[in-house]
């Protein structure tokens, strides 16, 4: 836990907060803090900076807080993602938070089992828990957005065309002549699940603009895949 979330109802006043549970814990337990200790903290959406302990007792840390940093930069690309298998989920929700995110839809696919659509995993708490995950390692504190989309075809034709607007639309495909990495700008990043997408699938979003580009000269599972879409895409530091 690279930085400490704060939530709403954590404050006790303007400059103090009261933290227990799990972050109670890492800060007692694997922090080893003491009072006086400053640790790095920020507002879920909001502006970053240090928690100094002010008080430690077996079930609470009061921090006092000063923030006073903006959040991290947002990745340039949005994702756009055929649904994963469940097990894969979670890893791809906390890579997304880590890398800066600010959109990631999922949608479905030839290929994606009816069974994934009801999974616990998308649920709104657990979707924010895995995303918080993800949020901590980078040391962030801007959430993405995350959208369900389970009809492929309404998707590409009512909702695409007004999220590409002015950007570019990459979307994954074995064997395209260009590769994803020498593209450049803010854009969305398509991605297929386990097997890729179906030929009309492709034909459909490239009927609205979508540009087929390829990751890799090797076949990539879903979690990789995302990682290295990313990598690809981002713009340097």
């Amino acid at each position: 836990m690279n930085i400490i979330l704060l939530a709403p109802e954590d404050w006790l006043d303007e400059n103090t907060v009261c933290l227990d549970g799990r972050r109670h814990e890492h800060i007692r337990a694997v922090l080893k803090a003491e009072i006086g200790d400053a640790l790095r903290v920020g507002s879920v959406g909001g502006l970053s900076g240090s928690g100094t302990v002010v008080k430690l007792s077996d079930e609470h840390t009061h921090l006092q807080v000063e923030l006073i940093d903006p959040p991290l930069p947002r990745h340039p690309c949005d994702l756009i993602l055929a649904l994963p298998r469940p097990k894969m989920l979670r890893r791809v929700f906390r890579t997304a938070a880590e890398m800066g995110v600010a959109h990631v839809y999922l949608i479905n696919s030839a290929r994606v089992e009816k069974s994934y659509w009801q999974s616990p995993l998308l649920q709104p708490g657990r979707i924010d828990a895995a995303l918080t995950a993800g949020l901590e390692r980078a040391g962030d504190t801007v959430l993405p957005q995350v959208h369900l989309h389970p009809r492929f075809k309404p998707f590409i034709e009512d909702q695409l065309p007004g999220l590409i607007g002015s950007r570019a639309c990459w979307i994954a495909h074995p064997g395209a002549p260009e590769a994803l990495a020498n593209q450049s700008g803010a854009g969305l990043i398509m991605l297929g699940p386990e097997g890729g997408f179906v030929p009309y699938e492709v034909e459909l979003a490239q009927s609205i603009g979508a540009q087929p580009v390829r990751l890799s000269d090797r076949i990539l599972s879903v979690d990789t895949a995302v990682t290295a879409a990313l990598s690809q895409s981002a713009l340097p530091s």
